[in-house]
């Protein structure tokens, strides 16, 4: 519809800048020097160790690049390949409403049920009396996003003691969504599950070389787990994809050698947040705060009353700018007037949508 519309595209999380360019020479180069066949199928050893020590830097972690870490064809796909692991049929597997799409449908296609747990205004923290009232003897997995997308939410000092205190009554795993995990504002910490030793024993854990990069198209990404879970994770693995693209795992590897090159992303993407947050200010819509990831939410009750995806077209339709919905990311939507834009973007991009929306 933004296409056909022309609009201003808000909506999908993609960036509408280039890939360093250094990143796009390195893959060249590693094509010209023939590194254009099957890489081993848990990856590629010298960008699994540039991860090893991306994480022992960062969150104190010691992580064997062998056993414990698996280069995958996007976040996504890491994601399909734990579900289909760990659910077996008649399974249930908790997921915090709203949620990232690809979640469910990869439930029901193992063969299990998802049991929505809803993250509720207005400080949408993540509810874990709800969490512990719904985990039952068939609960395999416990999906969680941090930071959060599309609601913008971060984990807490409090959410960890609590997370701790569930595995007081739960005996299955958890799965946890971190491809934002540098995309963090205002000087707090990503709380990463792998800072916790005893979280991560039971913990599977995903991350995005395309968020990080600001190259979706390129669909690779990672997963950790300890041994015993990769390990099964592995065996599907391996017979979905595979292996991944070869050079640009070696140009991944090279790349990630100077950390300043992703450890910048907060600041760069705060910078865009704050501008559109500051911008919208004089408009009829009303910014949610967002403490991670490059989603910002809008309530737009004082503009209309029709549902948000009706909302959503209206916008594109009528004033060129394209956005999300909220109610698809839930099972049981609750009919909030809100919509997500992506600030993904120049902030050209940004400064035109804007304009487009202060005639609201």
């Amino acid at each position: 519809m933004a296409q056909e519309c022309e609009a201003i595209n808000l909506s999908q999380g993609f960036p509408d800048f280039e890939s360093d360019p250094v990143l796009i020479d390195l893959v060249h180069k590693y094509m010209r020097q023939g590194k254009n066949q099957y890489a081993p199928m848990p990856g590629l050893p010298e960008l699994r160790q540039r991860i090893s020590g991306k994480v022992e830097s960062l969150y104190g972690q010691k992580i064997d690049w062998q056993d414990e870490i698996t280069i995958t064809s996007g976040a996504t796909q890491a994601l399909f390949n734990t579900f289909n692991a760990f659910v077996k049929r008649g399974d249930e597997v908790i997921i915090l409403d709203p949620a990232y799409d690809s979640y469910a449908p990869a439930v029901h296609l193992a063969g299990g049920k998802v049991r929505p747990v809803a993250i509720t205004g207005p400080d949408f923290r993540t509810p874990w009396d709800k969490i512990a009232e719904t985990i039952n003897e068939k609960t395999a997995l416990i999906v969680l996003t941090n930071p959060h997308n599309p609601l913008g939410k971060i984990l807490t000092d409090d959410d960890i003691g609590l997370m701790r205190k569930l595995l007081e009554q739960y005996n299955g795993y958890f799965v946890v969504d971190e491809v934002y995990e540098h995309l963090v504002y205002d000087d707090r910490p990503h709380l990463s599950i792998l800072r916790y030793p005893e979280l991560y024993a039971r913990s599977v854990l995903t991350y995005s070389f395309g968020k990080t990069f600001h190259n979706t198209g390129w669909k690779i990404g990672y997963s950790i787990a300890p041994p015993q879970l990769t390990k099964e994770i592995r065996k599907v693995h391996q017979f979905n994809v595979f292996s991944v693209n070869t050079p640009i795992q070696y140009a991944l590897a090279e790349y990630m050698e100077d950390e300043k090159r992703y450890l910048g992303l907060s600041d760069f993407f705060e910078e865009k947040r704050d501008y559109l947050s500051d911008a919208l200010s004089g408009t009829a819509l009303k910014p949610l705060a967002c403490e991670g990831s490059y989603f910002m939410l809008v309530d737009y009750s004082e503009v209309s009353d029709k549902d948000d995806r009706s909302f959503a077209e209206w916008l594109t339709r009528e004033y060129g700018v394209a956005t999300i919905p909220l109610s698809p990311f839930y099972s049981n939507p609750p009919g909030d007037k809100v919509v997500r834009l992506c600030f993904a973007k120049e902030l050209d991009t940004l400064g035109r949508a804007v304009e487009r929306l202060k005639v609201l």
